[in-house]
């Protein structure tokens, strides 16, 4: 009887050591990472290095009054195949796309102009933005720099609401660090009128009407009198 239980023993711990193989994963094999790339999960977004954030840039070099070639550099991503920097004039709206495998590219823009710029870094079908940063690229002659458009928090675009009230909530920026003051434009045209001026708090709480739809923009003004205009946002309130 003795000898019967120790070959059931035995026969139990062979089938328990082999339920690696049957699952199809080796011993030392993470299932998370079966082929063993040491690259799997890695970050593929890139961290902006210069034209710094809300920065002036006066590092370019000089091709016409106008304009200035800048060189956009970022932190390499391990396992990026190539990357697109995306730079937009925020006076003209125009954009600028250029692709790169390197981690730095020239790029011709205009002077005595702001800018947002970002990368957005590629592997196979992957691709991951980074952060976007605003910069004033320096120009003859200019003693003092508009504030950059305003980044419209919250609502979010096209957000659908059911409150009585909403906070709108933004974010300002300067070269010269000189905001004095913001004005709200708020209405039910896609051209608002102004709604609140000289505030110097980055939100303001309206009330609204259900069944409507509104747009909401910020103009940001510095103690020398320059001013900039945000994009126009727009919420429905149920």
């Amino acid at each position: 009887m003795r000898p019967l239980v120790y070959i059931l023993c035995l026969a139990f711990l062979t089938l328990g050591c082999s339920k690696s193989s049957d699952d199809g994963v080796d011993e030392g094999q993470n299932p998370e990472n079966p082929d063993g790339n040491p690259n799997q999960g890695a970050e593929l977004a890139v961290n902006l290095v210069f034209p710094h954030k809300d920065g002036l840039c006066n590092l370019g070099t000089d091709i016409t009054p106008t304009q200035s070639t800048v060189l956009f550099e970022w932190q390499a991503s391990d396992i990026a195949e190539n990357y697109t920097i995306v730079i937009e004039d925020l006076t003209t709206g125009t954009i600028i796309q250029a692709e790169t495998t390197e981690d730095k590219v020239p790029v011709t823009i205009n002077r005595a102009t702001p800018h947002a710029w970002y990368v957005e870094s590629s592997s196979g079908s992957k691709s991951e933005k980074s952060d976007t940063w605003k910069f004033f690229n320096a120009g003859p002659g200019v003693q003092t720099y508009a504030p950059f458009p305003a980044v419209l928090d919250a609502p979010a675009m096209a957000l659908s609401i059911s409150t009585a009230s909403v906070t709108l909530q933004w974010t300002g920026s300067d070269v010269d660090d000189d905001i004095v003051g913001y004005d709200v434009y708020l209405g039910t045209s896609n051209n608002p009128s102004i709604h609140a001026s000289d505030l110097t708090a980055n939100e303001l709480n309206v009330s609204v009407t259900s069944g409507t739809v509104y747009y909401w923009k910020i103009v940001t003004k510095d103690e020398v009198g320059n001013a900039s205009d945000s994009d126009i946002f727009q919420f429905r309130v149920l």
